[in-house]
């Protein structure tokens, strides 16, 4: 199969025509939290919140761990955290370095969570893995 190099990557001459991210992994994370806050932004706002989850390509079905059920979409969970400080390992101690944030730092957090059950289980699907794998779909 011919190749072509453009920008210094080499691809495949296919006869349809994609394109491919070269992002960081910062930058990719970086994208996924203003894809996932907007979507999030989006569900909130939309009058019709079925037809934007139906929009948005969210499966009302996917298959169970077992595979011989389908679990179905009942829930959208909306969670807010905020965030007042931070913790972290300290070197040579079993003590946590702790830092409280003064008030002008501490953010507001929402997270999404779709929520699918079957007879036999319950599964919570959060949003940023959806978005995720939609991308890399």
């Amino acid at each position: 199969m011919p190749h072509d190099i453009v920008n210094g990557h080499i691809g495949h001459n296919h006869a349809h025509d994609h394109l491919h991210s070269h992002l960081k992994p910062e930058d990719e994370a970086s994208d996924l939290q203003v894809l996932t806050a907007q979507f999030i932004d989006g569900f909130v706002q939309a009058a019709d919140k079925a037809a934007y989850l139906k929009l948005a390509g969210v499966p009302l079905e996917r298959p169970g761990k077992a595979g011989d059920s389908a679990l179905k979409l009942v829930d959208v969970e909306l969670t807010t955290e905020w965030q007042v400080g931070t913790a972290s390992p300290s070197f040579g101690s079993r003590e946590l370095s702790y830092l409280p944030f003064p008030g002008e730092m501490i953010r507001e957090r929402t997270n999404m969570s779709l929520i699918y059950v079957s007879m036999d289980e319950k599964d919570k699907l959060d949003i940023r893995t959806f978005l995720a794998n939609k991308e890399r779909g």
